[in-house]
This record gives C-alpha cells, sequence and structure tokens, in this order.
C-alpha cells in the first residue's frame, strides 16, 4: 500500500509540475500579444462590450500596425471567411455558431452585421472578448471575427485558437 501511495504521489507531483511547464513551454513559443483579428486593417470594433470592460488591464482598441504584424508572423492562416451565403444568412449561421461555442452572447446587431460575446476559459475563468462582423461581399458574404484578453500581456495563444475553432465550425455549415 505504501508504493502504490508513493507512486499516486510522484504521479500527481508531475501533474503539478508539468502542467506550468508545458503552459510556459507554449508561452514561448507564441508571440506577446492578446489581440487577434481576422482583420488587421479596420478590426471589427466592439459597442456593447466596452462597459464590461471597464476595468480591463487590456484596451479594447486595436494595437495597431506591429500587432498586425507579429500576428501575421505567427498565425498567419487567420484570413477572413468567405462564405456563400447572403449577409442575413451568414450572420444567423455565425451566431449559431458563436452559441453552440458556448459563448455569453452580449449583443447582436443584425442591422451592421454585428455580434459580440465573453468566452471564459475552462481553467482560470479568464474573460475575453469576441466580436463578429459580417458583411456582403459580391455573391456571398465576408465574416470577420476578433478575439481580445482583458488581462495578460500574451493570451498564449488562446485567441488565435479560438477564431480558427470558430472559422472551421462556420465553414462546416
Amino acid at each position: 500500500p505504501g508504493f502504490c501511495l508513493a507512486l499516486a504521489g510522484l504521479a500527481l507531483g508531475a501533474i503539478a509540475f508539468g502542467a506550468p511547464v508545458a503552459l510556459l513551454q507554449k508561452a514561448r513559443s507564441v508571440p506577446p500579444i492578446h489581440d487577434i483579428s481576422t482583420d488587421t486593417e479596420t478590426p471589427p470594433t466592439f459597442v456593447a462590450v466596452l462597459p464590461l470592460r471597464k476595468d480591463a488591464a487590456n484596451p479594447a482598441d486595436y494595437g495597431g500596425a506591429e500587432i498586425a504584424r507579429q500576428q501575421h508572423q505567427a498565425y498567419p492562416d487567420i484570413q477572413p471567411a468567405t462564405v456563400a451565403l447572403t449577409a442575413p444568412q451568414a450572420y444567423a449561421r455565425a451566431l449559431q455558431v458563436a452559441q453552440a461555442m458556448g459563448w455569453a452572447i452580449v449583443a447582436t446587431a443584425p442591422e451592421s452585421g454585428r455580434i459580440e460575446a465573453t468566452d471564459t476559459t475552462l481553467w482560470f475563468g479568464f474573460k475575453d472578448d469576441i466580436v463578429i462582423r459580417v458583411s456582403d461581399q459580391g455573391n456571398g458574404s465576408r465574416v470577420d471575427i476578433r478575439s481580445v484578453s482583458r488581462v495578460g500581456r500574451s493570451d498564449i495563444g488562446k485567441n488565435a485558437q479560438r477564431i480558427r475553432e470558430f472559422l472551421r465550425r462556420l465553414a462546416r455549415g
């Protein structure tokens, strides 16, 4: 019985030590940014979420060219989605995906094609804000998404991961 307890203690210690080390490795592999957008030229802007961010350490305003450069270098695949749906159809689909991802929908503005939401991370309960913008584009629609952490210099890749998952689900139809 003593050997089993020692083995269990060793396993728990390895997990307790390994998780922070893995997190540190991940943090070193991504740029120290916390704002990711499919459109770095004219990123979607927050409106309804702004009061919820009043005490946030990170601003809701986009960081500009240097953030865009770091994002493009680290996440070249983060691009706007073009879907073969009308803007109202694409908007409805984007809202459905956001809800399915478990985000707390803060505001919907179909007339301007904007959806705002908040996602809370599982482990530490950090709140990240998301804004989706749907616009007409030729025979379809363009969907842009931006995800911004309220705290922390680096998001450790979480915002890019969230955007990729949203775009994957959106494309699946």
